[in-house]
């Protein structure tokens, strides 16, 4: 079988990450003019800021060494794209190319692979970080018990407005948009996930190793703690916890993984 012309014309970078050369792509969509398709670039830029993307995630300026004659290279401007990028590129190409419509095919289907790849990483992500929840939140209480807080509600309200910039549980409940019966632990993507697991463990280390004994005391550490993460993702260009997206219930991407493990064993079996 013939081998895709876009695949062939794919390169890896050092760690193995996929990407393309905007001259390459230009020449396998039969564009004869490198100038005239940088204005279908340009409208993928456009189409990628519409669709909330950042464009030099997918956009890379870059330059190559091109050979002239007699063995002297001279730099030659492009572009390397992202899959999104070039998907985003066939899509704003010349529909009435054959070529063309074929790599919308290609790019459409290897984006969504890729898509499911992606969301399959982030459900197991997911599931292991909340069952770590699960099982610091306990350690945390029983540790913020013995050192006398009575109200763990208020202790763990502390914790979540230190990290929320003042947010409540119930806040955030509120900005989430769940319903009464849904915890806001369960709809919290890996990065929130995260951020809350090092809150849960580094208060609790911190009760133990300063001694802190009260409910006042214990809320303060816990509040400081959560305010300290919250920095730290302000210092770092983060996202802070409170505008990340909310997914859908860990009862689903539980779903799906267990889903895929039943149709991995189905097709092992057959082999």
């Amino acid at each position: 079988m013939k081998e895709n012309i876009f695949e062939t014309i794919k390169r890896l970078d050092d760690d193995g990450k996929e990407y393309w050369s905007s001259r390459d792509l230009a020449k396998a969509l039969e564009y004869t003019d490198y100038r005239n398709f940088l204005g279908v670039i340009d409208k993928a830029k456009i189409a990628c800021e519409n669709s909330e993307e950042v464009i030099h995630n997918h956009f890379v300026e870059a330059n190559e060494m091109v050979q002239i004659g007699s063995g002297a290279e001279k730099p030659i401007e492009t572009v390397y794209l992202s899959r999104y990028a070039c998907y985003l590129i066939v899509q704003n190409s010349d529909p009435t190319k054959v070529v063309v419509a074929k790599g919308q095919t290609y790019f459409a289907i290897q984006t969504r692979r890729q898509e499911k790849t992606d969301t399959l990483i982030e459900d197991n992500k997911r599931v292991f970080l909340r069952e770590e929840m699960k099982k610091h939140n306990t350690s945390l209480m029983q540790t913020a018990s013995g050192a006398g807080v009575e109200s763990f509600a208020i202790f763990q309200n502390s914790g979540y407005k230190g990290l929320y910039g003042g947010l409540t549980m119930q806040d955030i409940h509120a900005k989430k948009k769940l319903t009464k019966s849904q915890k806001i632990l369960d709809h919290m993507n890996s990065e929130e996930l995260a951020a809350n697991l090092f809150r849960a463990t580094q208060t609790e280390a911190k009760i133990k190793r300063e001694n802190i004994k009260g409910q006042g005391e214990a809320n303060l550490a816990h509040f400081n703690v959560g305010q300290k993460v919250r920095n730290t993702i302000t210092s770092l260009g983060g996202t802070m916890p409170e505008e990340l997206p909310t997914p859908d219930a860990i009862g689903k991407a539980q779903t799906r993984i267990k889903k895929l493990a039943k149709v991995k064993k189905i097709k092992g079996n057959k082999n």
